[in-house]
């Protein structure tokens, strides 16, 4: 993978894919300069932690054990009789608190408290310890082993952004090089940057061209009969709609975008089922009417020089296989991006 890809641009990638990165408290920092990603990551917590404070901040029950004088709540036998509290005349009692000590607020001081030992600004941390001051009923947890599994509803739902936040910065999606940029640790953050890289092609298609329908849209399975069993769902990426016609594009961050075998390069054989078969299928679905359906394997560029732009026409249909250059200016990016509707939809 071309790792040099600038700091700026993972904040456009972020600012489409969590789009409150919108609003006008973010809008500054979209030309601030970073001395790295720990850097931009604080910058992003210190804004929306500001602006969660004067709303409010989560607060959900919590179970509080306590060794108390009157009842309250359940009493624990063993902690009592362990701790001999009942010679000083209490009970250890467990009760329900409503508290500011909950599950996100810990994830957002741990995430904090971890930034702070990492390679940023003087002024950020300066501003990072003043908001730490709100969080001091609140305990920390271990970053490795949270469930990121969380509900969100109307109260909590300004988390969201967040906690996608702390996600990124706790699983080490971007680890920092010395000269400001990034490159992927393993492959499991691969995989945790494809899906970025995928909201970032969706969202961005969603806000600039509203003339289309886009969407990560489920294509039905086109059966001779009713039985469906243990098939999977075909959820696409991105999809791209107008008038009669339809665009599936599969979105791919790999190191390498290619395969090798006997020496040869081959576009991934595993993708290019996988594209075919959601266009079979999307074109059976609209067989009744007027259509057309084409289908796109969009890779990261990558060093892999090997893989080059190419339209294929099978049984009917266009698949082609392109490439999108993160390390280039954005205005570069919005324009490959645009491209590729001028050539799918305006011709």
């Amino acid at each position: 993978m071309n790792k040099d890809i600038p700091i700026e641009n993972i904040y456009f990638m972020l600012s489409y894919a969590f789009k409150v990165l919108n609003h006008d408290s973010y809008r500054n920092m979209a030309v601030e300069k970073f001395s790295n990603l720990a850097d931009m990551f604080a910058a992003i917590l210190q804004k929306g932690i500001e602006s969660q404070v004067k709303r409010y901040l989560n607060r959900e029950y919590v179970v509080e054990k306590e060794s108390l004088s009157t009842l309250r709540g359940k009493i624990e036998i063993s902690d009592s009789i362990n701790n001999m509290s009942f010679l000083n005349k209490k009970l250890v009692c467990s009760f329900d608190e409503f508290s500011v000590d909950s599950y996100m607020n810990r994830i957002l001081k741990s995430t904090v408290s971890c930034l702070l030992k990492s390679k940023i600004s003087d002024k950020r941390k300066k501003q990072l310890k003043a908001l730490l001051a709100y969080f001091s009923n609140v305990n920390e947890i271990d970053l490795h082993n949270i469930n990121w599994k969380i509900h969100y509803d109307k109260n909590n739902e300004t988390y969201r952004m967040l906690m996608g936040i702390c996600y990124l910065f706790s699983k080490g999606l971007l680890q920092t090089q010395s000269d400001g940029k990034f490159k992927i640790m393993d492959f499991l953050d691969e995989q945790r940057m494809c899906r970025l890289y995928e909201k970032f092609i969706l969202e961005y298609y969603r806000k600039e061209h509203k003339e289309f329908s886009a969407n990560s849209s489920v294509i039905e399975w086109q059966l001779d009969d009713e039985n469906d069993v243990m098939l999977p769902a075909m959820q696409s990426d991105i999809m791209l709609s107008k008038n009669n016609k339809v665009l599936i594009i599969d979105a791919k961050y790999y190191k390498q975008s290619t395969q090798v075998q006997y020496e040869k390069h081959t576009v991934h054989s595993a993708n290019l089922y996988q594209i075919f078969t959601y266009v079979k299928n999307k074109e059976a679905e609209l067989s009744e009417k007027e259509h057309e359906v084409s289908g796109m394997l969009l890779y990261a560029k990558t060093l892999d020089n090997h893989l080059y732009p190419n339209d294929y026409m099978m049984s009917g249909n266009k698949i082609s296989v392109r490439t999108l250059d993160l390390n280039c200016d954005f205005s570069e990016i919005r324009k490959q991006l645009d491209d590729i509707c001028d050539k799918f939809f305006c011709k």
